[in-house]
């Protein structure tokens, strides 16, 4: 394929078995139709809660808004609130929007749009938690302990009102200055409390730093997105929201779990060697997530560590349970047991697993189609989380060929993130544009750095392979 060729994702699109950019927001008839009546049920709720001051935190122009959060400080103890999007109050199970969502299971992003969960006239509409809306949510209340730890949690139908919109670099510049919303000015506290409690309990927190697609005119490129402390405290809030549902669940005997199972323990040995061998201070007893923690990301020793580190984090998957519990019930990644109920805009697990939780919050027996329902929701989970992975992975390698493409004859500066095995060649970042891809040749040990320049560049298949170079 030429350089010339059009930059767009439709064959990705066409593998993925996705609807074209243009069609992206189109539904069958009957869903349509259920979606645009269902949007104009008003919001009621048993609760009214509109005197709290809700406000979300969300990326810079998103309109499907799952969470709204308020933060008080009770004794020596922090009161979070979290308000979920309460779509369990409208969509009824095995009507039209009910059993389109389950053959789609989320919203697959793509750099050139999304394929939505719910027609946008829901989920970016009146079932979004927009500032100054009326809105119908499943509110949490969860009391968090000066030491982290989490205490008594209950989850009740409310209407609330969200006073502001808040996005992540705004919230990051406002703790930094000291000047949070005084419905969030515990957030930095609750987030590093959260945060050191989960490692206590041998969380595993890669936090190496993200690739992302972004539109560079008419073509598009790859940036690195730091992840902030903001975005950090954030989701501390939807972690510890979803292992207090996970362990409502657990007792109630019925309910889905996030599930991830411990790493071998070779692979943590293989770990910490390979901490010792790129120079990474380890104290005796460190757990993998301390080590982690500790690491800074500018350094490539760091980056390099991380990176192997995702051997510890295999065989994530979803589990329904109406009894028994599961044989490995708990997440590894997040240190305890752990359930998504905090974005079900999004995501399908989230509406069942949220409904769940009020039934048992309310002292009412799950209903029976709903427990019908719990290991439909995790085929749609397993089906649709590998198309997401796939969309995002093969995007980036797509839009790495056309980088590249341009600079066949260039070479460029890469830390090597992974030592050859066997067959298996090394792997390097680029340092910029950041490419992640394998590299043979001399010198590639982890944490290194190396001189390299394009092999191979395929855009049709979506590779980009490297070669060392000698300094110069």
């Amino acid at each position: 394929m030429s350089s010339s060729a059009p930059r767009d994702f439709a064959d990705l699109r066409a593998e993925l078995e996705l609807p074209s950019r243009e069609r992206t927001d189109e539904f069958p008839a009957d869903v349509m139709a259920e979606a645009e009546r269902l949007s104009a049920i008003e919001p009621s709720a048993p609760l009214d809660l509109t005197d709290i001051a809700f406000v979300t935190i969300d990326p810079p122009g998103a309109m499907d808004l799952d969470q709204a959060v308020h933060l008080e400080r009770v004794s020596d103890r922090i009161r979070v609130r979290y308000a979920i999007a309460d779509l369990g109050s409208v969509i009824e199970l095995g009507g039209p929007v009910d059993v389109e969502a389950r053959r789609r299971g989320q919203t697959i992003y793509l750099p050139d749009g999304r394929v939505p969960l719910h027609p946008p006239v829901l989920s970016e509409g009146s079932l979004s938690l927009l500032p100054d809306q009326l809105r119908s949510a499943a509110v949490w209340t969860i009391d968090v302990d000066a030491d982290g730890r989490i205490g008594e949690a209950r989850v009740e139908r409310a209407l609330v009102r969200s006073v502001a919109r808040l996005d992540y670099a705004a919230v990051q510049a406002d703790a930094d200055g000291g000047r949070l919303h005084s419905s969030i000015e515990a957030l930095p506290e609750l987030g590093r409390a959260r945060y050191a409690a989960r490692l206590a309990d041998g969380a595993i927190e890669l936090a190496l730093p993200a690739q992302e697609v972004v539109a560079d005119g008419v073509s598009w490129r790859i940036r690195i997105e730091p992840r902030t402390q903001a975005d950090a405290w954030n989701a501390e809030v939807s972690l510890l929201t979803g292992m207090a549902a996970a362990r409502m669940m657990l007792d109630a005997g019925v309910g889905l779990l996030r599930t991830l199972p411990e790493p071998d323990r070779r692979d943590v040995a293989e770990f910490m060697s390979l901490a010792a061998q790129l120079g990474v201070s380890v104290a005796d007893g460190d757990t993998p997530g301390q080590v982690l923690a500790s690491l800074d990301m500018t350094r490539p020793e760091s980056i390099a560590l991380a990176t192997g580190a995702t051997k510890l984090l295999r065989g994530a998957g979803y589990q329904s349970f109406d009894g028994a519990p599961p044989q490995e019930p708990s997440h590894a990644g997040i240190g305890g047991y752990y359930s998504h109920v905090t974005a079900p805009l999004r995501r399908l697990v989230d509406r069942f697993g949220t409904q769940v939780c009020l039934a048992i919050s309310a002292g009412h027996d799950v209903p029976g189609p709903l427990r019908e329902a719990l290991p439909q929701a995790v085929d749609a989970m397993g089906a649709s989380d590998h198309i997401a992975s796939r969309a995002y992975r093969e995007a980036i390698d797509l839009v790495e060929a056309w980088v590249m493409d341009q600079h066949q004859a260039d070479t460029f500066d890469a830390v090597v993130t992974r030592d050859a095995d066997g067959d298996r060649p090394a792997e390097v970042m680029v340092v910029d544009p950041p490419v992640l891809s394998d590299c043979r040749g001399d010198g590639l040990q982890a944490g290194s750095r190396v001189r390299v320049r394009p092999a191979v560049v395929d855009i049709a298949a979506r590779q980009v392979d490297y070669v060392t170079v000698p300094h110069s």
